[in-house]
């Protein structure tokens, strides 16, 4: 019988929560070890909660554990890069909370090390296990939309900026807004349906209209009115691909419009297209000169979409195999979010830098 992967979490908020509870449901493939936060007592907490026998005092102490084969890293972005590196330097596995680094730099520095090392380093996009879009990538697969040439994908909040003054907040603390923070999971998704073209260039423009009037406040984190906003509160950017195609992306925390906050893809190719919207969709194509539809659905009972994430990550470490949300695909994630700022702040197109 194979041993079971031990697990060490870094991180006890509401992202560390969540891995804490979709990895103990998969008891006969892992054992969650060990977890811990620079707030001790709610490790503590989340150790009670799910059975973790151990707290420990750090995450070095827990990336340096003999009892921690793969590391779970769910702290504010900027200590990705540092805490990822750390744990690929002891020989750990990983799954890194997106975004994979706080900028391009970051991002290219785990990945580099990545490719020097033969552990699992995987990011985590759980919307690429959601059934919809498992749904809509099987039949892309399949052929069923012939060529994708162009893409719309966004995610709209009317009133949802989190924790106002906190790290969410603070360009220097997080990297940006709801582009960063909600955008890099649109972009990731529509890059993964599109068949992960390469992104060559970008004209984006964003906006913070609502955050510096401490306006569209959500109910995520707590604020601290003593701290700082500096980041965006909408972005919008238009992506050209190597291969010609091209993906629209809008995102907001806080916007006047009539918006129900269900994040969005919708996909157009040659054969067919298809849509997706929370937990419904639709395929789209012509048939006998007659526009027809086939709806899309969540089924009852669907697993949720992170236990499907955590169990690839194990069967990755178990078969060795590159996890579908590779390090490349979080690096690349970065390199259009980067030039989506710089765009914005130059009022030009930019090119990516590919060069690695």
């Amino acid at each position: 019988m194979d041993m079971a992967v031990r697990i060490g979490i870094i991180g006890a908020g509401n992202i560390g929560s969540v891995h804490a509870s979709q990895f103990t449901q998969l008891r006969d493939l892992c054992e969650v070890t060990a977890i811990t936060d620079v707030y001790l007592p709610l490790a503590e907490q989340r150790a009670a909660e799910f059975g973790i026998p151990a707290v420990l005092e750090s995450p070095e102490a827990l990336i340096q554990s003999a009892d921690v084969d793969a590391v779970i890293i769910g702290v504010p972005n900027q200590f990705h890069a540092e805490l990822a590196l750390q744990a690929i330097e002891a020989g750990k596995h990983v799954l890194l909370e997106k975004p994979m680094g706080i900028n391009a730099a970051a991002a290219k520095r785990i990945l580099k090390a990545s490719e020097k090392s033969d552990k699992v380093v995987m990011v985590g996009h759980q919307m690429r296990w959601e059934s919809v879009p498992m749904q809509i990538k099987a039949q892309i697969d399949r052929g069923e939309l012939g060529k994708i040439y162009t893409a719309k994908t966004g995610w709209f909040r009317r009133k949802g900026i989190p924790g106002w003054g906190t790290w969410f907040t603070r360009m220097d603390q997080s990297g940006g807004g709801p582009l960063i923070d909600i955008g890099v999971h649109m972009l990731d998704l529509a890059l993964y349906l599109m068949g992960n073209p390469k992104p060559v260039s970008v004209f984006g423009s964003t906006y913070a209209e609502f955050g510096p009037k401490r306006k569209g406040i959500g109910t995520w984190g707590k604020p601290n009115w003593d701290g700082v906003y500096d980041v965006e509160d909408l972005a919008t950017a238009l992506i050209k691909m190597e291969d010609g195609s091209t993906l629209t992306l809008e995102v907001s925390w806080a916007v006047h419009m009539d918006t129900d906050n269900t994040p969005f893809v919708h996909l157009m190719g040659t054969e067919g297209g298809a849509s997706y919207r929370g937990a419904t969709g639709k395929l789209l194509t012509e048939k006998f000169d007659k526009p027809m539809e086939i709806a899309l659905s969540r089924p009852e009972n669907d697993e949720h979409e992170r236990l499907r994430l955590s169990r690839h990550f194990l069967d990755c470490i178990k078969t060795g195999k590159q996890p579908i949300t590779s390090a490349l695909t979080g690096f690349t994630n970065n390199l259009v979010l980067d030039a989506i700022y710089e765009s914005s702040r130059t009022g030009n197109e930019v090119k990516l830098d590919w060069n690695l």
